[in-house]
């Protein structure tokens, strides 16, 4: 089987043209990512709201489009950065992976995730069936509430492909969700009187984005976020076969009714999994130590943060709120359930196994 390439441009039109052309948009795109990073970090967003330079440049994008007219020359580096640039960056979520810190929670707390993930997964499809939402929207809803929020959605919707609203719609729920679980989550594990370990694995399996199980971890004590950051690790590594899942399931039915295809094998995913492999070997066989593989892995991390944070600039821009108004409670509901379905099932799973 031959694995497609990054999609190559059939335009004959000169460098200095193309990059003029979408120099107005991707030069948006960058300022807001700017913006988004530096708010981030300051101290207010970051220890108190716990907001990702990830949501917050969603959130600095679809604020830009409802009050600002966008200039046309600004639309070629939009989709610049929304399409070619953010599947650059979802490759390089890999680089996070480790294989050695996942095999160290042991086999308890993997299959809680593998479990409850993939059931919560196909409750959330097939609950935004029974409630009339639209299929892609569902589609993107079930892998973002079930895997890793905002980046799921965005690889989602690289095969998906759904309407421009469906991707932000999908963000906003999971980050109205996992801001509540902040909060929750340790008042519920006071409650219910859990375990560093047992919290932990809960609330790495079943919260939305990784910043928020950060938050939701240190809650409750240090070691709790260091395994929640582990079995969120793990969940993500779901990431891959899912969308590699959706991709051929498209592409079989598009092939069926006659219309375009997706490809089986997207290219950003292959990188996705080369990457998380590069992570998980030592580079000692290349002359390189322990150090300076940590510090080339750190930097490609930190490129990464940039690519995405430009490339969901690009989703934000595409989706104003009031584009917004026409989609309805059901998709809340929908996420809402399908989140209580992961958490009810992650803490039984858990409880019962560790």
């Amino acid at each position: 089987m031959t694995v497609p390439g990054p999609p190559q441009q059939e335009s004959k039109e000169p460098i200095v043209g193309a990059l003029g052309r979408h120099l107005p948009g991707l030069g948006l795109t960058v300022a807001l990512a700017a913006v988004a990073v530096w708010l981030a970090s300051t101290e207010f967003v970051d220890k108190r709201l716990h907001l990702s330079a990830l949501l917050l440049v969603i959130l600095l994008g679809m604020l830009v489009r409802s009050v600002v007219p966008l200039p046309e020359a600004t639309t070629p580096g939009i989709r610049l950065a929304q399409r070619p640039i953010l599947r650059w960056a979802v490759a390089g979520l890999g680089f996070k992976l480790s294989l050695g810190e996942l095999i160290a929670i042991g086999a308890g707390p993997l299959v809680v995730v593998v479990v409850t993930t993939t059931g919560s997964l196909w409750f959330g499809w097939w609950f935004a069936r029974r409630l009339g939402i639209g299929h892609k929207l569902g589609l993107l809803l079930g892998v973002g509430g079930a895997i890793c929020g905002a980046s799921a959605v965005v690889a989602a919707d690289s095969v998906v492909q759904g309407e421009r609203t469906d991707a932000a719609y999908s963000l906003g729920i999971i980050t109205l969700l996992g801001t509540i679980g902040i909060v929750v989550y340790p008042v519920i594990a006071g409650w219910l009187d859990m375990t560093d370990f047992v919290y932990g694995v809960w609330n790495g399996a079943s919260l939305h984005e990784m910043a928020q199980v950060v938050a939701a971890g240190y809650g409750v004590s240090e070691r709790a976020a260091e395994v929640s950051t582990v079995v969120k690790l793990a969940r993500i590594c779901l990431l891959a076969p899912i969308v590699f899942y959706l991709a051929w399931n498209l592409r079989r039915h598009r092939e069926a009714t006659g219309e375009a295809k997706v490809s089986p094998v997207p290219w950003f995913l292959v990188l996705f999994v080369v990457f998380a492999a590069i992570n998980s070997i030592t580079w000692s066989f290349a002359g390189i130590d322990a150090e300076t593989q940590k510090r080339v892995v750190e930097w490609a991390v930190r490129i990464d943060l940039w690519l995405l944070a430009i490339g969901m600039a690009g989703v934000g821009l595409q989706s104003g709120f009031r584009d917004l108004r026409g989609v309805g409670w059901r998709p809340v509901i929908v996420g809402v359930a399908q989140w209580a379905v992961l958490a009810v099932s992650a803490y039984a799973l858990a409880a019962w196994l560790l």
